[in-house]
């Protein structure tokens, strides 16, 4: 029955993904607890004015890692989905392997994932700051002697109980995901003092914050806090999240320099060093082409979301200059047929005279019937820039989609752009449902039932028959 399901669902996605005219990719590759390494390969793409999320493939490696192999799976994966020409950006981490796979080899428009970039800031900055560092370690050996004896989670439990509060346990930070020590901090001064009453009684031996540590665990979640909800944003499968790059790393580098004017009394992370990453991995997003052009086909954007002029500008050249091959791509045949007839009732155009040759060259444009298409990119992106922008959580695709008709060529280039997310996270949450399948209990099972599954899973969105698992 699983094979059988599992074809069926991919002839269904094979036809909806032939309908549309752009693709943007993800990638990302995981070791599972039996030592079997994969690949997962995502694709995001509009239908019907609605960003759709997609599993093409998610297969073992046999061989190493290497630029070239990993260029020829996902060169692979693109030609027996037969979107290969599709493909308008494929988001990855910022391992050199795989940027060099994308960028070199396949010849296609790389994006760093924002989120693994963002992994990298918080983490430097932390990594930097031996105090803060020097707390993670205490609340790490606090959460894991709660969580590994049963006396202690018990007794913090009647603790929380007698003191009213939620009973909530400690949680543990994950390395590759500065968000999870931030869920760590923020857990631990939730449950505060029944945790310091319980290992106080049960663990005096173990060394405790000091009142100035905890001030400065403070300081740092409330540091870390935007990080953690532009980590959240920026994860999103269902919303346009590409266009809000540029913008979302603007607020983060405002909001550290604001940090930097009023430093905390107490050491926390080291905000200079957030203000450093955050320059070096966010401050040229204006130059990356695809993510520009996406900005400023959001409605909620447009040239506003760009702090240099000459960037703006070399947008808007490249945007026009697509919507104009855009207006000058073969109609259907239906439309084609329509235009001939209307051509063969039409009367033929007098020949001008000569002495009216210099007014006709510089009025033509001008004539609707004889609009040239770079006169009708010209004029769409015009209007467009014209109408007054949207809310911030508005939805740019049914913006379009009401507007579909009117920048008819303008249009069809925002479907090459608004469809490229921000991050990787797609195919890492690939993963994580993996990771469920080959536990403990079901590591027996073989690799390409598990494939089966993780493509199910992600395709019908978690529904699978009971029988099937």
């Amino acid at each position: 029955m699983l094979p059988n399901l599992h074809e069926k669902i991919r002839g269904e996605l094979k036809e909806s993904i032939q309908n549309t005219t752009a693709v943007c990719l993800t990638t990302d590759c995981w070791t599972s607890r039996t030592t079997t390494s994969y690949m997962s390969v995502t694709c995001q793409y509009i239908e019907d004015f609605t960003l759709r999320s997609s599993l093409l493939d998610c297969f073992i490696l046999t061989e190493r890692h290497t630029a070239e192999q990993l260029a020829f799976k996902l060169n692979q994966v693109a030609q027996e989905w037969k979107i290969k020409d599709k493909v308008v950006a494929c988001v990855t981490d910022n391992a050199t392997n795989i940027k060099k796979a994308v960028g070199d080899i396949l010849k296609w428009n790389h994006v760093s994932c924002f989120a693994h970039s963002l992994n990298l800031v918080v983490r430097h900055a932390l990594d930097d700051a031996p105090s803060i560092q020097t707390i993670i370690k205490k609340l790490k050996a606090m959460a894991e002697y709660i969580r590994r004896s049963t006396v202690a989670t018990e007794k913090l439990r009647q603790m929380q109980q007698s003191m009213g509060q939620p009973q909530l346990r400690p949680k543990m930070d994950v390395v590759t995901r500065w968000n999870s020590t931030f869920y760590m901090q923020q857990r631990i001064l939730e449950i505060k003092e029944p945790l310091v009453s319980t290992s106080a009684l049960l663990n005096p031996q173990e060394p405790t914050l000091s009142h100035a540590e905890w001030e400065a665990l403070e300081e740092a979640c409330a540091v870390l806090a935007p990080f953690e909800e532009v980590t959240k944003e920026m994860s999103s499968e269902s919303f346009v999240t590409g266009s809000k790059a540029i913008l979302i790393s603007r607020g983060l580098q405002r909001f550290v320099v604001k940090k930097q004017r009023t430093p905390p009394q107490k050491p926390s992370c080291d905000v200079n060093a957030l203000a450093s990453q955050i320059n070096n991995r966010f401050g040229n997003l204006e130059k990356v082409s695809v993510l520009a052009d996406a900005t400023f086909l959001d409605p909620r954007f447009k040239r506003h979301g760009f702090v240099t002029e000459i960037y703006a500008n070399q947008t808007m050249s490249r945007v026009e200059s697509a919507t104009m091959r855009a207006g000058t791509q073969p109609s259907s045949p239906a439309v084609s047929e329509e235009s001939e007839e209307a051509a063969a009732a039409s009367p033929q155009s007098e020949t001008v005279p000569e002495f009216w040759a210099d007014f006709e060259e510089r009025v033509t444009n001008l004539r609707p019937d004889v609009q040239s298409p770079q006169a009708v990119a010209l004029l769409e992106v015009k209007g467009y820039l014209s109408e007054q922008l949207i809310p911030c959580i508005a939805d740019p695709l049914q913006w379009w989609k009401a507007r579909a008709q009117v920048y008819k060529n303008l249009c069809t280039v925002m479907k090459t752009r608004l469809c490229i997310v921000a991050t990787s996270v797609p195919s890492e949450r690939i993963f994580y449902k993996t990771g469920q399948f080959v536990s403990n209990r079901r590591s027996h099972r073989t690799t390409d039932k598990v494939c089966q599954l993780a493509f199910l899973n992600a395709n019908l969105k978690g529904v699978l028959p009971r029988e099937t698992v």
